[in-house]
């Protein structure tokens, strides 16, 4: 069975595009970034990116300490469509500083290589950032709860083991024709190891250059959440959960809730599948003084 097309599994090594190699300040300085956001977006979701420098993804200084923002995207299409799309970029990254891309097939299927590329990027030129948003550019983080949840770890300060977000156990890979296909030869193992979904997740920097490092001796597996754990598991360190982080969105069907209410987000940490309107609104509504929650709602 043959392997579907632009799925890039043995080659790592791509050209960078843009890049940012003074986000975090230089290697040296890169301990005072707090929290990374990196967030995965194709050249495309020009709309998405946008929104998200305005809302939670805005760099700025949160109780005390620095928020550090990256936009990770490869190339999409082909001739002048390419050409058109990756100005675009350069015409953000002139204006923002906020974009790693390199010149590899923007797809689904090569998430997995954008992480890792990324990774190595991070050794290079930020390696002792603290903490890490991994996510989606789909997704509504509330990036003050993550700031608030992250300083009151004990005896955590970024330099020690740190995975979690929406754990899924016991999940076996698609083996039919979708989106999600892994067939037999990339992936003999009937299970995945453990693993958090990749719409949004929270490490420390740590645990970061850990994956990195395991993921030299792993061949790249194309769904890139389920490769996390088996870089995880092979470090001998497992991801955990967050009741906070709803990487596969909110369920709202048996309980009446609306799922753009502000007071249904406003503990949260992460909801992932959002419109891009709907989230610039929630985003200010919960910032907003007027707004008053008197009753803890129960997801």
């Amino acid at each position: 069975m043959q392997l579907r097309p632009k799925m890039i599994r043995h080659c790592r090594h791509f050209p960078m595009l843009l890049d940012v190699p003074d986000k975090c300040g230089g290697a040296s300085q890169s301990a005072e970034v707090f929290l990374l956001l990196v967030i995965k977006s194709s050249p495309v979701n020009y709309d998405r990116r946008e929104v998200l420098r305005k809302t939670w993804a805005e760099e700025r200084e949160q109780n005390g300490v620095w928020i550090r923002r990256l936009f990770i995207s490869g190339t999409m299409d082909s001739g002048k469509e390419k050409e058109r799309l990756n100005k675009l970029l350069e015409l953000e990254h002139s204006e923002h500083n906020d974009i790693l891309q390199w010149n590899f097939s923007d797809t689904f299927y090569n998430l997995t290589l954008k992480q890792i590329l990324f990774l190595e990027w991070m050794e290079r030129n930020c390696p002792n950032a603290r903490f890490l948003l991994n996510g989606d550019d789909d997704v509504f983080a509330n990036t003050d709860n993550m700031v608030q949840y992250l300083q009151g770890l004990e005896d955590n300060d970024g330099s020690k083991h740190l995975f979690t977000g929406q754990l899924n156990v016991g999940m076996v890979p698609v083996r039919s024709w979708s989106k999600y296909f892994v067939p037999v030869q990339v992936h003999e193992a009937d299970e995945f190891l453990p693993y958090c979904s990749g719409g949004g997740f929270l490490l420390s920097g740590y645990t970061a250059m850990v994956i990195y490092n395991m993921s030299q001796s792993i061949t790249l597996l194309p769904i890139d959440d389920a490769y996390m754990g088996m870089c995880l598991s092979k470090a001998g360190l497992e991801p955990s959960n967050h009741v906070g982080v709803r990487a596969a969105g909110l369920d709202t069907s048996s309980n009446n809730i609306d799922r753009h209410d502000p007071c249904v987000h406003k503990e949260l940490l992460l909801v992932h599948k959002f419109p891009t309107s709907h989230l610039y609104l929630l985003w200010n509504r919960i910032h907003d003084p007027k707004l008053k929650c008197f009753v803890s709602t129960k997801l």
